[in-house]
């Protein structure tokens, strides 16, 4: 195979004649391969077999030159006619590949075996994986051993190790343990990954040698520090019972994380179970559920089952019912008990699929003869509703005894659940409690977070934040997101416990790095307001990306506007126009509005009046005052809608009774006008002042104008003047007015009419005149 170790440029110094040559070469080992190029590229014109060798592997791997195939398998060609072993090889290489030449595994044979029978191992190596595989000659087991061992003799690594497989799988040879040990050992002390893998299987299983459980993990340890991931999860394997090492679940966990990563299933699931269990890890269902989806995708029924779990309790992943199905039933039909059973259950719900009661109970029994005292109580549970069988209160009986006999925690739990929801049996808070009770003192986790909600709601007990708290907390430091949330919002609120924003925190991170939205979007508000934490709007974005990513509305909105301000992240009107379309399309009225804005504005979005009033629409349906406001200007204007000054009336009316200043003061605009209400000044000064009152700028000028006219009120310069003086003051360009009314006053007038603005604004808009 061809390698840099296979394909370095090779100094015969024996063969060197040339002091240009050795220029080039030294050139090329100094790094300088443009001269190291000028120098053997004359040479190789000339015949010399060693530069052109040389010039190939330069365009072989585009040193010095652009990096040019064909040009590599002209210069390895013409060395290999000379008879330059090392071109031969890589010739052939070029052959197999197709590089440089069309594919041509007859060639690729001719040019092996001319090395191969001049000694050069890697030829002889290369020379017998084509008669293992077939190609460019009949496939021969016996001449593929015949030429591994030629250059195993050599001490060529990787024919040390085939040769190892074909004693061990007898193709070629007698099958011989000892011989495979014999040539695994070769190449594993040369450091072939594989073989010191392969070498402490023998060792484990006692094959070909006496079995040694230290040898084996001796020999897993070489291979796993080279990064062999089936020696890594062996040597996980080996920790984890203690074969061989004292047991240790932390270094168990190490190893399996670093088989887990190379793809190992076995490894993925046994580092799923590790972060599921805590053991040799804080308990954590994200990092479960992620390890045992990298190893149900490879088909372990043991990790579909798991993961199937995980998405139905939304553990660790965001709860999606047909995700669980789908893994409880391919773990389900190798006949795994607990994915039959959690099946069972999807049917008899309708979680994920159709509900199917008696597709439930073909489930539940199966799972439930095998012994599954889940199943047995999912079985009482159709006896008692009498869903896909015909009720029956005394099987159910017998088979919640079953299940409890057998101090199932999830049946108690689900007991519990059965009473708090009432569904077939009547509701009963205090039996719902006595169940969760049950088996929350057994450490289930819902359980214990079940009971955390029914003391918090007051719930078949008296209602208590601190025993909320106190099972929360429980649940929590079992690694349950949705109490790590809980109990951050209790911290949050100095609920049931002093109020500690940074215990808050400490909570939703540990929820929220298990990917509880919800948990979240809380972690981002702490860093948005820096309770807790430092504020920090990078990690603010970064949360709330995290919960926007999982459908959760408001992380969507709020990542919309931190892209829209560029807080915390690069400034993007378009990024901005997508989060807020992912929470508006869930009907969240703030992103609807903003969606609004966004596209009257054309930021981010081509510019579309017509979307823009849907979008202002829907957010003024649920009673959003900016939309409402917003709605009415574009029906006073005809964007995006026909001109309906009746509408735009109705519609800042609306906003207007939230008190909103805006709206307040186009409504006055609309009674002083006449425009889709008979013209009232007594209505429009009555909106101006509430307007006003709120510090809005134009209203105050509108007040202004109506005092210069005497519309509604007795013509007034002085409080013109200051009405106009205020909405200056905040803002709202008043020359012109100013250069009419300042001639129509006295120095003194416009003295008081000042006067008169300060003790207004100081009275925040309560004494104006």
């Amino acid at each position: 195979m061809k390698n840099i170790i296979g394909v370095t440029l090779i100094l015969f110094a024996s063969m060197v004649q040339s002091a240009d040559f050795q220029k080039g070469m030294d050139a090329f080992y100094g790094g300088d391969v443009k001269t190291a190029y000028k120098e053997l590229h004359p040479l190789a014109e000339l015949g010399h077999a060693n530069a052109q060798f040389n010039l190939g592997v330069m365009y072989d791997h585009g040193e010095g030159v652009r990096q040019d195939y064909k040009q590599a398998a002209h210069w390895y060609r013409k060395a290999a006619e000379q008879g330059h072993a090392n071109a031969q090889n890589n010739l052939g290489l070029m052959y197999i590949n197709g590089e440089g030449a069309r594919q041509d595994y007859n060639q690729a044979m001719h040019w092996f075996r001319k090395a191969a029978e001049l000694e050069y191992a890697d030829a002889q190596f290369h020379l017998g994986l084509m008669y293992i595989n077939g190609e460019g000659v009949r496939q021969d087991y016996e001449q593929a051993v015949h030429w591994y061992r030629k250059a195993a003799e050599q001490g060529h690594v990787a024919a040390q190790f085939y040769l190892g497989l074909m004693y061990i799988n007898g193709e070629g040879v007698s099958q011989d343990d000892k011989q495979a040990v014999y040539w695994y050992r070769k190449a594993a002390e040369q450091g072939h990954v594989t073989a010191q893998f392969y070498l402490g299987v023998m060792y484990n299983n006692g094959l070909g040698v006496r079995q040694d459980h230290k040898q084996a993990v001796h020999w897993y340890r070489k291979a796993a520090e080279q990064g062999g991931a089936d020696a890594q999860n062996n040597l996980g394997v080996m920790y984890n019972n203690g074969l061989g090492v004292r047991q240790d679940h932390k270094q168990a966990v190490h190893w399996y994380r670093k088989a887990a990563e190379q793809g190992g299933a076995d490894a993925q699931n046994n580092l799923g179970v590790k972060y599921d269990n805590g053991e040799g890890v804080r308990q954590n269902y994200k990092q479960a559920a992620h390890w045992y989806r990298k190893a149900a995708e490879q088909g372990h029924a043991n990790a579909q089952n798991s993961l199937g779990l995980m998405y139905r309790l939304g553990e660790g992943v965001s709860q999606d019912y047909k995700q669980a199905v789908h893994w409880f039933r391919k773990s389900a039909e190798l006949g795994y008990a607990d994915a039959q059973n959690s099946l069972g259950v999807m049917y008899r719900l309708g979680e994920g699929v159709r509900k199917d009661d008696k597709q439930a109970v073909y489930w539940y029994i199966k799972a439930a003869e095998l012994g599954d005292d889940d199943a047995q109580n999912n079985l009482g549970v159709m006896y008692i509703l009498g869903k896909g069988v015909r009720q029956d209160y005394k099987q159910a009986e017998l088979w919640f005894r079953k299940a409890s006999e057998q101090g199932d925690a999830a049946a108690q739990n689900n007991l519990g659940v059965m009473y708090d929801k009432g569904k077939s049996i009547p509701e009963d808070d205090k039996q719902a409690v006595y169940w969760f009770n049950k088996s929350a003192k057994q450490d289930h986790a819902d359980a214990q977070f079940n009971l955390g909600n029914m003391y918090l709601n007051g719930k078949g007990v008296r209602q208590d934040d601190n025993q909320a708290v106190y099972w929360y907390r429980k649940a929590a430091e079992q690694g349950h997101a949705m109490a790590q949330n809980s109990l951050g919002v209790m911290y949050r609120l100095g609920q049931g416990v002093p109020q500690d924003d940074k215990q808050a925190v400490y909570w939703f991170r540990n929820a929220a790095e298990q990917g509880y939205a919800d948990a979240q979007f809380n972690l981002g508000e702490r860093y948005k307001f820096g309770k807790g934490v430092l504020q920090d709007d990078k990690q603010e974005a970064h949360w709330n990306r995290k919960a926007a990513e999982q459908d959760h509305a408001n992380a969507q909105f709020n990542l919309g506007v931190m892209y829209n301000n560029g807080l915390g992240v690069r400034q993007d009107h378009k990024q901005a126009v997508h989060w807020y379309s992912k929470a508006a399309e869930q009907g969240y009225a703030d992103a609807q509005f903003h969606l609004g804005l966004m596209y009257f504005y054309g930021e981010g979005v081509r510019q579309d009046y017509k979307q823009a009033v849907h979008w202002y629409h829907k957010a003024a349906d649920q009673g959003y005052a900016d939309a409402q406001n917003n709605l009415g200007v574009m029906y006073r204007l005809g964007k995006g809608v026909r001109k309906n000054d009746k509408q735009a009336t109705d519609w800042y009316r609306k906003a207007a009774k939230q008190d909103h200043a805006n709206a307040q003061n186009n409504l006055g605009v609309m009674y002083r006008l006449g425009k889709g209400v008979r013209q009232d000044y007594k209505q429009a000064l009555q909106l101006f002042r509430k307007s006003v009152e709120q510090g809005h700028a134009e209203a105050q000028n509108n007040l202004g104008v109506m005092y210069i006219l005497g519309e509604g009120v007795r013509q007034d310069y002085k409080l013109a003047y200051m009405w106009f003086n205020l909405a200056k003051h905040n803002g709202y360009d008043t020359k012109e007015v100013f250069d009419f009314i300042t001639r129509k006053m006295t120095s003194r007038s416009i003295s008081e009419a000042q006067s008169m603005s300060r003790e207004c604004l100081e009275s925040n808009y309560k004494s104006c005149g």
